[in-house]
């Protein structure tokens, strides 16, 4: 099984998380392939540059997820994906949709509204750690 290691933010401005939404109307975290010679906090940031046009900085690694998907609709050939997650934060609320990646959309949402919106259920858990994470910084105060 062929293995790929991704990188991605939950990019936090005021009390707003960012998803980008696919041409199909799904909402996502924005994430991508690490690259050569690149570390994952560096891909982290990329990535969320890339696909949103927004400039972050990484304030906390929040977790890891994995799962499987076929490539390219082939049943024959599975690949097995790690997430790494950070909590970032924005310092505006400008985005730039990458639409060659297929976005048409790139938002900040409610942190009352983000978990139901987003579509997949590992991006709702890693969305739930970093919203553990927001209230326990907001407590400290």
């Amino acid at each position: 099984m062929k293995e790929e290691i991704s990188a991605g933010g939950v990019v936090l401005f005021g009390n707003a998380i960012l998803l980008l939404r696919k041409f199909n109307g799904d909402w996502v975290l924005p994430k991508g392939k690490v690259e050569k010679g690149e570390d994952k906090k560096q891909a982290a940031l990329r990535e969320v540059l890339e696909e949103t046009g927004v400039k972050a900085e990484i304030t906390k690694y929040l977790g890891e997820i994995h799962y499987t998907f076929k490539e390219n609709w082939d049943e024959n050939k599975s690949v097995h994906k790690t997430v790494f997650w950070y909590l970032m934060k924005s310092k505006n609320m400008n985005t730039i949709p990458q639409k060659e990646e297929g976005f048409v959309d790139a938002k900040y949402i409610h942190i009352d509204r983000v978990v139901e919106l987003a579509k997949y259920d590992d991006e709702k858990e890693i969305i739930k750690v970093a919203l553990l994470e927001v209230k326990k910084r907001l407590k400290n105060r």
